[in-house]
């Protein structure tokens, strides 16, 4: 593994970035969690965090909505451990409209969150990285940056967004020993999703297994969830010296998805 670094993670009190924040940690790096809340169990998690991996751990409270905010979590950040050698963007919301039909106001937030906050947080921190001689930026895309759907229009845009800029950022950062890669998971198993399989069991008259193999993961050619387990692995090998040759990259973990 490479020397213990500081990695932020962003949206990781739950889901995809508190499995991250585990694959982080447990190769020994100190950790920044991160959501628009600030309750006694969001710091008491990245304490618990960084008991279970030997590492140091603090919940940063920020809205990824704000500029404001996304700029001063790094900052924050860095206030308390020095630098941020590690950020991985991976707050993210989603609405489902019609174009027509689409509030504007939900797809302002779906830009805002999913896409604009990974520029500020990348303009924050690349300053540290480069004085610091090393860098990994990894942002967490989608299938859907790579491939529509209806529906979903801004948060297709925005993903799509996600992948362009992360090859900008491994152009412009090349010759600094920083990297920028994008994650694109397929369907995740996490809190957000589970919740949705009862309503989907009612609606289609499915059970569990049926409703998740021909409805959830019709699009999956392997008909399994991707695990946040698997999505941490891959951010840990990214953040590895053996990655270093790694650069602009939108890696696919969806199973087959965008295969087809």
């Amino acid at each position: 593994m490479t020397s213990r670094k500081t990695a932020l993670i962003t949206g990781s009190n739950s889901g995809i970035g508190l499995g991250i924040a585990h694959a982080l940690a447990a190769t020994g790096h100190d950790i920044v969690i991160n959501s628009f809340t600030e309750r006694d169990e969001d710091h008491a998690l990245a304490e618990l965090l960084g008991k279970e991996h030997g590492v140091k751990s603090v919940y940063i409270k920020a809205d990824m909505s704000r500029s404001d905010e996304c700029r001063a979590l790094i900052a924050n950040a860095a206030s308390v451990f020095g630098g941020v050698d590690i950020l991985v963007n991976n707050a993210g919301i989603q609405h489902v409209a019609p174009v027509e039909e689409f509030p504007t106001e939900k797809w302002d937030a779906v830009i805002a969150i999913n896409l604009t906050s990974a520029f500020h947080t990348v303009a924050a921190a690349v300053p540290l990285m480069k004085s610091a001689g090393w860098g990994r930026i990894i942002n967490v895309a989608s299938a859907h940056g790579l491939r529509a759907s209806p529906f979903k229009s801004a948060y297709v845009a925005a993903k799509h967004g996600i992948v362009g800029f992360t090859k900008a950022v491994a152009l412009e950062l090349a010759e600094n020993k920083i990297t920028s890669n994008a994650i694109c998971p397929g369907y995740v198993l996490t809190p957000l999703v589970e919740a949705q399989i009862p309503d989907q069991m009612k609606t289609h008259d499915m059970d569990r297994e049926t409703v998740i193999r021909e409805i959830m993961l019709d699009k999956q050619p392997t008909r399994q969830f991707v695990t946040t387990e698997q999505i941490g692995a891959l951010a840990a090998f990214l953040c590895s010296e053996n990655a270093a040759q790694i650069n602009g990259a939108a890696l696919s973990v969806d199973g087959g998805w965008t295969a087809e």
